[in-house]
């Protein structure tokens, strides 16, 4: 599977982005498909996974209630929609894909493929 993030920029504190990552190769329908970020001199961090099913979605509790995941699998694409933006959501976002499995998950080392970084730059 490979994977093209895309969305990134630069917003104002409160604003939206909405990033996009689109799948080829393999259709994403049996897949987990998972959003990590990683700020400047920070370790990679889970934010949201959509389960393969299409029925569940998980949010790293820094970021529930703000940021909405979502798939479209006719289109072999998932969305992260980033509302209230706040400065500490500045990183490096990557979109990330497994295997759908029995169990959630959140670590990067559980997901095989990764699209490149789009960057995301929320200003005070």
């Amino acid at each position: 599977v490979q994977l093209q993030a895309s969305g990134g920029g630069l917003v104002q504190a409160g604003g939206s982005l909405r990033l996009s990552c689109a799948a080829s190769g393999r259709t994403i329908s049996r897949y987990d498909m998972g959003w990590f970020r990683q700020a400047p001199r920070k370790e990679r961090e889970f934010v949201a996974v959509s389960r393969w099913s299409g029925d569940s979605a998980y949010y790293a509790d820094s970021v529930k209630g703000r940021f909405t995941i979502s798939r479209d699998n006719a289109k072999n694409t998932v969305y992260l929609q980033m509302n209230s933006l706040k400065p500490e959501d500045t990183a490096s976002y990557f979109c990330a894909a497994r295997w759908g499995g029995v169990v959630v998950a959140a670590k990067d080392y559980e997901y095989d493929y990764w699209g490149q970084e789009t960057l995301v730059t929320v200003s005070s």
